[in-house]
């Protein structure tokens, strides 16, 4: 990345540093572990450097070596690091995971993040001109689960002022961050100050008691987009201005008080890892939204980030080049139903045959 342009998008949040187990079983039992990074706002920062976009992470690590390698790593995906904190009294995070599916009980998942150098970022610590000048800023609820002065943080960065990047918002749900019960206030405080949100509908269910995009908008009534990720049934996009539309001739749109709706269901995937499908998600259609393209072809692209990272190991897979997505993405409403993919589709395989998943990235649960 250019150190003169400015960041096209900034994603702000805490990364550290993961163990990865040499085998299944307990953590008690594993004998050996190898080290990666998590995050999820990273994670949308290195899929989008790795899709052409001008990227800037934004976190804060401890003055150790761990550190240095979630600064050397993200920044080795393409990323400007250079507006990260170094914090000399606090470390940098870390947690242990097990090899087993997190649907499973077998699954274990051990943090090492109280009073880390991440739950220290505030307005004091992360200056707003770091963020000024980017079209898009992308945060999470994750960082506003880490501490008082983290919240504070991201309340400041969402309060309207003049020039505001706009604002995304992945609600991002960790149910074990929000141990005094404020997540469905304070989730539903971030989501309605921000212009683009991204949100699970099973964490609308469980935050909210709601069902269906109608009943979310009209909940999360602050932002023109809502996108509603619905699993295997695929996502839906609410956009309060039905000129987002124009020029899209062959779907079927609901239109009403709350804006115009479009669901887009997923391709065929052959599923390899499905760890990071919604942190590639989102940086799939934010991708498209800088690109300025049609509200379906970004839902298609988000789509097609998040095959990538299904289709390899961990969730740093890299995404298809362009011309190939965009070539996907155009397919007509009847090829788009009948698209399979499978391992290697991005054509990146040939590239590092010595790739394995000894050096995945995972999301931070």
């Amino acid at each position: 990345m250019s150190g003169h342009a400015p960041p096209e998008v900034v994603c702000l949040g805490e990364s550290m540093v993961t163990f990865l187990p040499s085998r299944p079983g307990r953590l008690a039992d594993v004998p050996s572990f190898t080290r990666a990074i998590g995050g999820a706002e990273s994670n949308v920062a290195c899929a989008l450097a790795a899709a052409g976009h001008r990227t800037r992470w934004i976190g804060r690590v401890g003055h150790d070596g761990f550190g240095d390698h979630l600064v050397e790593t993200i920044g080795g995906y393409g990323v400007d690091v250079t507006a990260v904190g170094r914090d000399p009294h606090r470390p940098t995070g870390v947690y242990f995971r097990t090899d087993e599916d997190r649907a499973t009980d077998a699954h274990e998942v051990v943090y090492y993040r109280a009073g880390s150098a991440a739950s220290a970022m505030s307005p004091a610590t992360v200056p707003y001109d770091s963020v000024a000048g980017a079209r898009v800023l992308h945060l999470t609820g994750i960082t506003a689960a880490l501490s008082a002065d983290c919240l504070d943080l991201v309340r400041d960065l969402t309060a309207p002022r003049p020039g505001r990047p706009l604002v995304s918002f992945d609600v991002n749900h960790r149910p074990g961050l929000w141990r005094d019960g404020s997540a469905p206030e304070v989730l539903l405080e971030l989501a309605r100050r921000a212009d683009l949100v991204f949100v699970g509908a099973d964490e609308a269910k469980a935050l909210w008691g709601l069902k269906g995009s109608r009943a979310v908008t009209e909940l999360i009534d602050g932002p023109e987009t809502v996108v509603l990720k619905l699993g295997k049934g695929g996502a839906e996009v609410i956009d309060r201005r039905p000129e987002s539309f124009a020029g899209i001739e062959d779907f079927a749109d609901i239109e009403d008080a709350d804006g115009v709706s479009h669901l887009v269901r997923p391709p065929r995937v052959d599923v390899v890892s499905a760890v990071g499908a919604g942190d590639a998600f989102a940086a799939g259609f934010l991708s498209a939204t800088l690109r300025d393209l049609d509200m379906r072809t970004r839902l298609r692209h988000g789509h097609l980030m998040a095959a990538a990272a299904l289709t390899a190991p961990g969730d740093l897979a890299r995404p298809p080049r362009r011309a190939h997505a965009d070539r996907l993405a155009a397919l007509d409403t009847d090829a788009w139903g009948t698209l399979h993919l499978g391992p290697g589709w991005t054509g990146h395989d040939e590239e590092r045959p010595d790739r394995t998943g000894d050096d995945q990235e995972v999301r931070t649960p």
